[in-house]
């Protein structure tokens, strides 16, 4: 007989181990990210010195040379110079060589310090990769165990179609969440690692170049500070665009995409028929959502050369059609990472709308959405 205490037991003490070696793991990947902070400071800082150490050690050479030609002439016609001259000759050579060997070890060992850290980078790059693709797993698994398992003896007959379809969702989420992750590190948040860093560079700059050198380098940062702002409110948009609550969704689509044009440098068309009016705010950002998808799956996917969209808002139901003139695909084959027309077909299902895709290979796609009006209210 099935006993769910014992499966409540067992599925809570796997959630506290799952849980715990996802913090752990969470823990490896922030101080594996601190440490390459750090480092990536150090490796700056280092590159400076060797640039420096390059710059004296030529200096010291020049030198060097000039007193070995002196000590030559002064040997050569001994007789001519007094001891005091013959003394000063040698031990200024002798000053230099000692100079010229000094920086040359420092030199040495500037440029191992260098490729330890830069070899430390990589391997602390590697390892933070590795964390955040292990703590994306744990976060499938712990999201997973911790969800309607816990109902398991009352779905027991459909529980594996339920579980896959649950696991798609989970994964799909923790894909997103990674995306923005990922965008915000290699946006904003590097853009800004680099302001910090560059910033404490003007001071040195100030000294060492001067003034006009410095303020080039503030202009530099201006403009970096200004990309990131943009790559900000493009992030925040994506997540949530405003315009649909005051504006409504055409208004909102035209915007998108005109702005999504403009970073991907691939021309959108965008025409709309029929009378313009709200629909629920719900509706509204379904729709709005769907027409995201097909064109970023269009963009990511189909590398076209045009996009075309159009919707209509008829009386009795919304169309929309997304056309691309890319590569195309086959579309009795299932396709590696397709989740993204999954989620659209599971959309327009709750809708209780009808998805309809057509592709041919080195052809192109057509993406057709018909939203009965019923389902809007």
């Amino acid at each position: 007989m099935f006993d769910k205490t014992t499966l409540d037991k067992i599925i809570n003490k796997t959630l506290d181990t799952v849980g715990e070696s996802r913090e752990q793991i969470f823990e490896i990947g922030e101080k594996s990210r601190q440490e390459y902070n750090t480092l990536e400071k150090e490796l700056m800082d280092v590159r400076l010195k060797v640039a420096s150490i390059i710059e004296k050690s030529d200096r010291t050479q020049l030198h060097a040379r000039f007193a070995r030609t002196r000590l030559a002439e002064v040997s050569k016609s001994f007789d001519r110079y007094s001891s005091e001259e013959v003394k000063s000759a040698y031990e200024q050579a002798n000053n230099f060589q000692i100079q010229l060997a000094v920086l040359q070890q420092e030199e040495v060992q500037l440029r191992e310090r260098r490729d330890r850290t830069e070899r430390r980078l990589h391997t602390l790059k590697d390892t933070i990769e590795r964390a955040e693709q292990l703590a994306s797993q744990m976060s499938v698994v712990f999201n997973f165990l911790s969800s309607d398992l816990q109902q398991v003896n009352e779905v027991l007959e459909d529980a594996r179609e339920k579980q896959a379809f649950g696991l798609k969702i989970i994964e799909a989420q923790e894909e997103e969440r990674k995306r923005l992750s990922r965008e915000i590190h290699d946006g904003p948040a590097q853009m800004m690692a680099n302001v910090l860093l560059r910033s404490e560079l003007i001071e040195r700059i100030y000294h060492d170049r001067g003034i006009e050198e410095a303020l080039n380098e503030i202009r530099d940062l201006r403009k970096m500070v200004k990309n990131s702002l943009a790559e900000v409110r493009r992030i925040i948009y994506d997540l949530r665009p405003m315009a649909l609550d005051d504006l409504g969704l055409i208004p909102t689509l035209e915007k998108y995409l005109k702005t999504f044009e403009e970073h991907i440098q691939v021309p959108i068309a965008f025409r709309h028929f029929g009378k313009e009016r709200r629909l629920d705010q719900k509706f509204e950002i379904a729709l709005f959502r769907l027409v995201q998808e097909a064109v970023q799956n269009a963009h990511k996917h189909a590398k076209p050369t045009e996009i075309q969209v159009k919707i209509e808002i008829k009386p009795t139901k919304v169309i929309m059609i997304i056309k691309d003139d890319g590569v195309g695909f086959d579309t009795s084959s299932k396709k590696e990472g397709s989740f993204g027309l999954i989620g659209m077909k599971e959309r327009v299902t709750m809708l209780k709308g009808e998805l309809t895709i057509q592709s041919k290979v080195n052809v192109g796609t057509v993406v057709l959405i018909d939203i009965p009006f019923s389902s809007i209210g």
